[in-house]
């Protein structure tokens, strides 16, 4: 049995199924996000990351760069295939196991339905409250040099409590498509 923490990828593409499942259209704008508070909840109640990697603050919102860059080319359409890896010696692709553990399963169960129906506006909205993570690291990088704006899990697991669902007609953030790192 593999053990966490877990490739981002396999994570995204149980997110994925399971959304399948329930009949929720996924972006990877939305995906980041979701993938994302999985992460945090496991590394709060496991007191270990979910994923190997990092996340960054990027413009709306926390990102794993790997996982990105594995659904990038769905752009902002609901993503309809799947994360692959690469065979090393003959560079064919190969399939990205998923995690079999319940409690991953439940997990990511209980993601979807807390957050799988929010709108990627209310999802950024969610990321970037006040004093959570992301706000904390992209608060910093204006007075400190930030390398990659990288928000380590030290960070997630001190400020993760701080996530609240904005109320009102409109998201704050408007309704983005697509995520891009700070320049």
């Amino acid at each position: 049995m593999i053990e966490a923490p877990y490739d981002p990828r396999g994570i995204a593409n149980l997110l994925l199924d399971e959304a399948d499942r329930i009949g929720i259209g996924v972006t990877n704008l939305a995906l980041q996000k979701l993938l994302y508070f999985a992460h945090g909840f496991f590394l709060n109640e496991a007191q270990k990351p979910l994923v190997k990697g990092y996340f960054e603050a990027w413009q709306f919102g926390p990102v794993h760069p790997t996982a990105y860059q594995a659904f990038k080319r769905a752009g902002a359409d609901p993503i309809i295939f799947r994360a692959q890896g690469q065979d090393p010696l003959t560079g064919l692709p190969t399939e990205i196991s998923t995690p079999e553990t319940p409690v991953v399963r439940r997990l990511v169960q209980q993601v979807l339905n807390s957050y799988g129906r929010l709108s990627p506006g209310r999802l950024v909205d969610l990321s970037h409250a006040k004093n959570s993570p992301w706000h904390f690291v992209v608060d910093k990088a204006r007075t400190e040099v930030a390398f990659g704006l990288r928000i380590p899990d030290d960070v997630i697991l001190d400020r993760f409590k701080y996530h609240k669902v904005s109320i009102g007609i409109a998201p704050v953030s408007g309704e983005p498509s697509e995520d891009t790192p700070f320049t």
